[in-house]
């Protein structure tokens, strides 16, 4: 789903032992580069690249952390929940699964899960989880979620399209029956597919569930506290956390949003605390005002959405621009150089397991250099005077850094390769129109923007590659769409990459989006604060429990 509104493999020994590999390849270094403390690269000295941050020592009263957006609702199940909603309630609501920093899914309020047969998923309960209301959790609570979550019209409800029955099979066990086998949708229950909501209270509290009306219904480290419409969120620590090992070091944490200028004079003040930003090009500053930024792995990448319009329905003219976008340029100029030119349109945060074997498979794909050579500029012109367009091709921008930046790169490869290129100004407001509205992609033939996804495995970005997608105009092939299908009933690893490896590659040469840069997971906090997450495990992990003082 859009890199705006996240929503994702089996649970396998050795996953952590590949994250030092993983950490490896995602970074490249822009001038010296410091050792990390995993022995991975970091592209400046003085930003750290990890999993996570250096434990916190001490308690920590209260914390302000920052973002640029408002939630519009708390309620993740509503399209109206967005990345915002997410990175503040992986703190209040708990999952079946439970993404680590290392980006490895781990049994959480499911004690142990296993296929019983192919298309038959068992999972055993914790007996002792306790919901904010006092209300112990039961099979019920977790059979009625997981419908909410597959109703239509919920914004997890794609990933149970093989789910066929839910249901209570024993005072603590819940059956899963499905129409294939699905390795995706075991990780989705480590994201927002698998939170466990206590029904009673959703349930009483009706429309204003998710609202600034409502309270929570949930059993993590946090519980809502407050939200004051456009002012700010307050979670407090759970004092009856049902799990006292892994209680929230620190008593609360107010949410605030403002604009990059605000925030970056809020943090570099001490007015906040800390912030996982967005705009990763802040991290160059902040870094330099003395704030400990550190980076981590992940699965964003920045790329080029062709659109249906007709200026690049010949896959050459994608190609030939492909060949001649500077991409370290834009990592540059739009990231201050903390992202990484990437060939794929997703971040190696996805290789979870098979990692060497999926390194590899990134090292064949071609038609998309890190700064093109001249034989690069030569190939990509050769093609456009062989498709010999009759139009201009048009990249949106709507005045953002990075997409200005993106969209005077489209402009100056084409003037080298004879494509004419023009820019379309929008509005903010207007560009968040590209993903659904069609009548606004028909002005333009591009437009940037980064994509994540809450499935640690490619084969959960891959399958956007389907005939019916909706992040994606040009790719329609009966085969492409066989392999989404065997991805996700293949359990085998080693199985399940090679067919990732096949849709990496047929994606490649279809080019319906044009990979451009990888943007690691960044935080920047307070020198006096430590211990959360670097990776893009925040969205689903209760990352602000581990937030706490250097200092004991």
């Amino acid at each position: 789903m859009p890199g705006q509104s996240p929503r994702s493999r089996p649970a396998a020994a050795g996953v952590a032992s590949t994250v030092a590999g993983v950490v490896a390849v995602l970074v490249t270094a822009c001038g010296p580069a410091a050792p990390s403390s995993d022995g991975a690269t970091s592209p400046r000295a003085d930003v750290a690249f990890g999993a996570t941050t250096p434990e916190a020592a001490g308690q920590l009263e209260e914390a302000i952390w920052l973002t640029t957006k408002e939630p519009t609702s708390l309620d993740l199940d509503s399209d109206g929940a967005n990345s915002h909603s997410a990175r503040i309630m992986s703190n209040v609501c708990e999952r079946l699964l439970q993404v680590q920093p290392d980006l490895s899914p781990q049994p959480h309020l499911a004690e142990s899960y296993e296929w019983a047969t192919p298309t038959t998923l068992v999972f055993q309960l914790r007996q002792d989880v306790v919901f904010h209301s006092g209300n112990p959790m039961t099979a019920d609570d977790v059979v009625w979620s997981l419908r909410r979550h597959a109703a239509d019209g919920a914004s997890e409800s794609d990933e149970y399209v093989n789910v066929e029955t839910i249901t209570k099979t024993g005072p603590y066990e819940v059956t899963i029956g499905l129409t294939q086998p699905d390795a995706v949708f075991v990780q989705a229950l480590a994201g927002d597919a698998g939170i466990v909501l206590d029904r009673t209270v959703v349930e009483e509290q009706g429309d204003d569930y998710g609202t600034p009306s409502g309270t929570d219904a949930c059993s993590g480290p946090f519980r809502l506290d407050s939200w004051r419409s456009g002012q700010e969120i307050v979670i407090t620590k759970a004092d009856d956390y049902w799990n006292p090992e892994r209680a929230a070091k620190t008593g609360q944490v107010t949410f605030r949003w403002m604009s990059d200028d605000a925030l970056v004079n809020s943090l570099t003040t001490g007015e906040a605390t800390g912030s996982y930003l967005e705009n990763i090009s802040l991290a160059a500053t902040l870094a330099e005002e003395g704030l400990t930024v550190s980076q981590g792995p992940d699965t964003r990448v920045w790329s080029l959405m062709v659109t249906e319009r007709g200026g690049l329905e010949d896959v050459r003219l994608r190609r030939a621009l492909s060949l001649a976008i500077d991409r370290e340029g834009i990592n540059t100029a739009g990231f201050s150089g903390l992202g990484q030119p990437w060939k794929e349109p997703v971040g190696s945060g996805a290789w979870s397991y098979e990692t060497d074997a999926f390194e590899d498979a990134y090292d064949q794909i071609e038609d998309a250099p890190a700064s093109p050579s001249d034989e690069d500029i030569a190939e990509a012109t050769r093609l456009v005077e062989e498709a010999a367009p009759t139009q201009p091709v048009v990249v949106a921008s709507d005045g953002t850094p990075i997409r200005n930046a993106i969209a005077n790169a489209v402009v100056a490869a084409g003037q080298q390769i004879g494509l004419p290129t023009e820019i379309e100004q929008v509005s903010v407001a207007e560009y968040s129109e590209y993903y659904a509205n069609p009548e606004a992609r028909a002005s333009v033939d591009m437009f940037a923007d980064d994509y994540f996804v809450s499935k640690f495995d490619p084969v959960g970005f891959y399958k956007n590659g389907a005939s019916d997608s909706s992040v994606q105009w040009l790719l329609a092939d009966d085969d492409y769409d066989a392999l989404v299908s065997q991805g996700r009933a293949t359990l085998d690893d080693a199985e399940r990459a090679d067919v990732a490896i096949e849709m990496a590659a047929r994606w490649a040469e279809a080019k319906p989006w044009i990979s451009l840069v990888a943007s690691p997971s960044t935080v920047a906090m307070s020198p006096e604060v430590t211990g959360v997450p670097s990776s893009g495990s925040y969205f689903y992990y209760p990352w602000a429990a581990d937030l706490g003082s250097v200092e004991g």
